[in-house]
Parts: structure tokens; C-alpha cells; sequence
């Protein structure tokens, strides 16, 4: 499989996937609930941390092939209308580990999502907790060329 590489840099995301943000209507957070639409589904996010990292590729942009997951209409709260969602696979790793960490990239579709709108350079990711990746470390991301690509 041909990984496509790309340098990213951590920034501030909106807070609600993992629930600081304090919204009311998702108390432990959006991925806590979705959790187990996606398991019922086939995907298991069990070995994520509950945030997502956002890494912004700027002044690169990316675009969808192939996703290795795809959920349709998922009815995840009884606040907002159904999304559609996305997954690819990923890797990444800050300049201080010596291995790459599996991910994914969390992509709910833009016109099914009514709010928390991420800018068309920044990347969702779901991985394992990185304790060195706050905001502005440069991040090594790859993902595979058949999933997406940068442009």
C-alpha cells in the first residue's frame, strides 16, 4: 500500500467530540455518543482516545478517494438531524516517537453537519492519547493514497 506523507501542525479544535466544551447537550462528548452507532455498525473506537486531534495541513488541502468506513443517516442525538460519516486510516507521529501510532480520520460530511464546521485544510483524528501533541507541535501524518490525497 503507497502512504502519502504530509507535515501537520496541532490546532484548537471546537472541544465538543471529547466534551470540553461543556456543551449541555453532549455532556461526555459527541464521540462518547457515537461510539456505539459506529460499533453497531463494524467499527469499534474502543482504542481512541475520546477527543480528536486536529491537525491542520495548511497550505495543503485534501481530497476523498476511497474511505475504509462509510456510515450513512447515523441518528446519533436527539438534538441534531442524522450525519453521515466517514473513517480513513491513518498514521502519525511527533517528532519524538520512534514508531507511528495507527489512526484514523474522522470525517463527518460537511453537508449533513449542522454545526462545528472544521476549515478545509484541518484534518479530524482519532488515535491513541499522544501526550506531546499540543497545539502547534508538527505532527508526521501519512495516509494511504488509495483513501485520500493532498493536494
Amino acid at each position: 500500500m503507497a502512504w502519502i506523507n504530509v507535515l501537520a501542525r496541532v490546532v484548537a479544535g471546537h472541544g465538543v467530540a471529547s466534551g470540553i466544551a461543556n456543551d449541555p447537550r453532549f455532556p461526555e462528548g459527541t464521540l462518547a455518543m457515537q461510539k456505539p452507532f459506529f460499533r453497531e455498525r463494524g467499527l469499534d473506537l474502543g482504542k481512541f482516545h475520546e477527543g480528536t486531534l486536529n491537525l491542520s495541513i495548511e497550505p495543503h488541502q485534501y481530497a476523498i478517494r476511497q474511505a475504509a468506513f462509510s456510515f450513512k443517516q447515523v441518528n446519533w442525538s436527539p438534538d441534531l438531524p442524522a450525519e453521515d460519516f466517514s473513517f480513513f486510516n491513518c498514521r502519525l507521529k511527533t517528532e519524538d516517537m520512534r514508531k507511528y501510532v495507527d489512526g484514523l480520520v474522522y470525517y463527518p460530511h460537511p453537508e449533513t453537519k449542522p454545526e462545528f464546521f472544521q476549515d478545509p485544510t484541518t484534518l479530524e483524528i482519532l488515535t491513541s492519547f499522544i501526550s506531546d501533541a499540543h497545539t502547534d507541535a508538527v505532527i508526521d501524518l501519512q495516509m494511504p493514497n488509495a483513501e485520500m490525497i493532498i493536494e
